[in-house]
């Protein structure tokens, strides 16, 4: 079975390190804050369904900011896979694990990473090819002890994950640091209420101190 996400994307995901996650209400502030963010060292962003500017916001970035690595988060239908194709992006990932996603997502060629938080869920992303997974709510199920965990009985198939949910500057470390986890993605980064004011100079400093964890862990 074909792998979700190719081996070129893997790498660059795993170079990346850091996903930033985010919601952009306003098309015209998606190219300054993706610049603002791959100056500090932040080369990848999952960019969320959740507003209305979302698809113009992923068009203009990926016009302009070609550095960046565009995925679409929150994807939660087919028919949302057929929009984030449409508008380049380079992964879409998802909360949850809806087989009709996983399986519009293989028959369009969109590299997808379904989100999981049990075994059972693990199962079936690996049964469609995932052998990346979105760890989701990682604190709130319990960080990287539970992923371990869970991981334990799958961990000779080399699984990653990309965990998300409660990740801040004081915890990143420990997740940067297991061999299990190939990025992390985080919204503290670039939190809405900064991106609506236009604060690039708080996301910029935000983005420099996750790039210095994340080099003084990875190198």
């Amino acid at each position: 079975m074909e792998r979700m996400i190719p081996e070129g994307l893997e790498k660059k995901i795993e170079k990346a390190g850091i996903i930033a996650v985010l919601v952009i209400n306003d098309a015209g502030k998606a190219v300054p804050l993706a610049k603002t963010l791959l100056n500090s060292g932040i080369s990848a962003m999952e960019l969320t369904l959740r507003t209305d500017a979302a698809i113009d916001s992923m068009k203009h970035i990926i016009e302009e900011v070609p550095g960046m690595t565009a995925g679409a988060g929150t994807v939660l239908s087919p028919g949302q896979i057929t929009e984030v194709k449409a508008a380049g992006v380079e992964f879409a990932v998802a909360p949850g694990l809806n087989r009709n996603v996983m399986n519009a997502a293989a028959d369009a060629g969109v590299p997808f990473a379904p989100g999981i938080c049990v075994p059972s869920e693990i199962e079936c992303g690996v049964e469609a090819g995932c052998r990346i997974l979105k760890y989701f709510h990682a604190e709130g199920m319990g960080g990287v002890k539970y992923l371990k965990g869970i991981n334990s009985p799958y961990g000779f198939l080399g699984l990653r994950y990309i965990p998300l949910g409660g990740l801040n500057i004081d915890n990143m470390r420990s997740y940067l640091e297991a061999p299990e986890v190939i990025a992390l993605g985080g919204s503290w980064i670039a939190p809405a209420k900064l991106i609506n004011s236009g604060d690039w100079d708080a996301i910029a400093r935000n983005a420099d101190a996750a790039v210095k964890i994340l080099r003084e862990v990875r190198g």
